[in-house]
């Protein structure tokens, strides 16, 4: 590991130890995935690898990167969840992937570290692997954007307060869960698909990149909404995990600007019960977040009598 991998004026004394081992992780990864030699299954072992290796001596004392807690130093005071590759199946289709991380304060056993109101977070971030690599992290001052200089290789600081845009006509969902999805999460996708005719009076453009981490990098720099709402689908899949994906992305969103809900209570406000627990969740621009929360809200009936007169997917 180099000491050049990220420059870090923005960056905490106490967790630059762990976030150069994150570049320094990314930067190696990204090379990997360049190459585009390696399957899924394997460039996400390299991962696990890659990431495992560079955080050993960075003061966690736990890490979690979703097969179990580690204890890598048991003096360390810093507790790490971990996603090391989302979507590696991307590989193969050449669109991009993301890294997941998020830091807290650690605390003499794991389930003590974790288990605990996301708004204890002390940093979280992510690494999306694209066109370009960028990382882009918070230490709960704002949300700074770095971009990999292959060069260095090291990420540069490109950006000191990245913001969510206020306006914008975007959503991001998985349309073939709509059957699953709560009632008022379809009343609030027909409103937005019937365009200028319906009672938003205007046209939505729908994305899905199906890459959490690409949808939230998106979702950052040209704001819009994400939802992920599960429903009645007893897949696990249908819902994010607390820990390792919403807790990151909600306190990154938040410091930007933006809200993240588990459709109406504040994701910052869930303590888990389990290391693995999942939940619904929508991110993005305050006003859209509110939006959708405003329909949650709405008395059986009125949603009965929305779906009466909408439902774009219905035939």
């Amino acid at each position: 590991m180099t000491a050049d991998r990220i420059e870090e004026a923005e960056i905490p004394v106490a967790l630059r130890p762990a976030m150069r081992a994150l570049a320094d992780a990314g930067a190696r990864l990204a090379q990997s995935i360049r190459r585009g030699i390696i399957p899924p299954q394997s460039l996400e072992r390299q991962a696990h690898l890659l990431f495992q290796t560079a955080l050993a001596g960075t003061g966690l004392r736990w890490l979690d990167s979703g097969d179990g807690a580690q204890e890598l130093d048991p003096q360390g005071a810093l507790a790490m969840a971990l996603t090391p590759l989302d979507a590696a199946a991307n590989v193969e289709i050449d669109l991009s992937m993301g890294t997941l991380f998020s830091l807290y304060p650690a605390r003499d056993g794991a389930e003590a570290s974790f288990l605990r109101c996301p708004g204890e977070q002390i940093a979280a971030g992510y690494i999306v692997y694209g066109p370009r690599c960028t990382m882009v992290a918070t230490f709960g001052m704002g949300v700074q954007r770095y971009l990999l200089d292959g060069d260095g290789p090291c990420f540069r600081l490109v950006e000191s307060a990245a913001r969510i845009p206020g306006c914008a006509f975007e959503f991001a969902i998985d349309v073939a869960n709509y059957r699953h999805w709560p009632r008022p999460v379809r009343a609030y996708i027909d409103d937005c698909l019937a365009g200028v005719d319906g009672p938003r009076q205007k046209n939505f453009n729908m994305r899905w990149l199906a890459s959490l981490v690409a949808d939230t990098h998106r979702i950052l720099m040209h704001g819009g909404v994400f939802l992920h709402p599960g429903g009645d689908s007893k897949d696990k899949r249908s819902r994010l995990r607390l820990l390792h994906e919403c807790a990151p992305i909600a306190l990154l969103i938040e410091q930007a600007g933006g809200q993240a809900t588990d459709l109406s209570e504040p994701i910052l406000s869930l303590v888990p019960t389990d290391l693995r627990q999942r939940t619904p969740m929508v991110f993005g621009s305050t006003e859209k977040v509110a939006r959708i929360a405003a329909y949650q809200d709405l008395p059986e009936p009125e949603v009965s009598a929305l779906f009466g007169n909408r439902g774009l997917f219905r035939a």
